[in-house]
């Protein structure tokens, strides 16, 4: 019953496909996610004070101009990112914007913003461990001992997940009915440290992001991965949520915000991660085609 309500893993549209949103704002904007690594408070709503956004290239990469303005970090260093699709993708967020400047939705800005001012001061190191953690308290390795209807959905929605990751990067990844949560072997941390010591410092970022919305190390990677849709990373993540939902269901409106609002911040950060991972200059035969 459950299953045929959840069933996720159907071939569905790709990742970028899905609904854009952002990490956040600029300008003096900063993020609207319940992330440790946050240090930015939300911006409040201003009023649009420009008429056109665009992009240049500067020595240290990509700019965004407001009419004639250079945009500005919230500690008022220039904002310029590493390549012409992220620039692209900043500047879209930026005009999109009506009569008035939500910065909470600005994700892609705000994400942009933490990497240029790294207002937690953390290196390299420091975000690779910290998206680690994340194992620690992974919410697909949580499991229930009852009731047996949503025993049954975690282990078949759940296990094929982990069981992908543990063959894709050679690992072991327990799951537990523990409070204490799962015990994650050494070598598995190991190997997730160091394949996430091939991405930038950027990217990192955008990949604790993710982890941060989804509460999971494990559907964050399958995103990056591409074995897995936005749709189907958030609903994997609010399994038990949902089946709550379809026992007594649903609050009006307010689960359907919530939803929305979730996978918006999780596409926005799964495409930034993909953007900083991507060459510096997009190829303008094929913006033209």
């Amino acid at each position: 019953m459950w299953r045929s309500c959840l069933r996720l893993r159907d071939g569905g549209r790709r990742l970028l496909n899905r609904p854009a949103g952002g990490p956040c704002a600029s300008m003096s904007p900063g993020p609207t996610i319940p992330s440790p690594a946050r240090a930015y408070a939300p911006p409040t709503e201003r009023k649009r004070f420009y008429q056109n956004v665009s992009i240049t290239q500067g020595e240290g990469g990509f700019e965004i101009n407001l009419d004639q303005r250079k945009l500005k970090t919230p500690q008022a260093k220039l904002f310029t990112v590493p390549s012409e699709a992220l620039a692209i993708a900043v500047a879209t967020e930026w005009d999109s914007q009506q009569d008035t400047i939500k910065y909470y939705t600005m994700h892609l800005t705000t994400l942009c913003n933490t990497s240029l001012d790294n207002p937690t001061q953390r290196n390299k190191d420091q975000l690779i461990r910290a998206a680690v953690k994340f194992l620690d308290t992974d919410t697909i390795c949580y499991r229930v001992e009852e009731p047996e209807t949503l025993v049954e959905l975690q282990r078949n929605e759940w296990d094929p997940i982990i069981e992908w990751a543990e063959k894709r990067y050679g690992v072991e990844i327990n799951s537990s009915t523990s409070i204490m949560g799962p015990s994650i072997p050494a070598k598995t941390r190991e190997v997730l440290i160091s394949h996430l010591a091939s991405y930038n410092t950027w990217a990192l970022q955008g990949i604790e992001f993710v982890a941060a919305q989804l509460k999971s190390l494990v559907l964050t990677l399958g995103l990056i991965d591409l074995h897995l849709t936005v749709e189907q990373a958030v609903l994997l993540s609010r399994l038990e949520e949902e089946y709550q939902i379809q026992k007594w269901g649903n609050i009006e409106w307010a689960h359907d915000y919530e939803l929305q609002e979730l996978r918006a911040r999780t596409a926005a950060g799964t495409l930034f991660i993909h953007l900083c991972s991507e060459s510096t200059t997009v190829k303008h035969k094929l913006l033209n085609e």
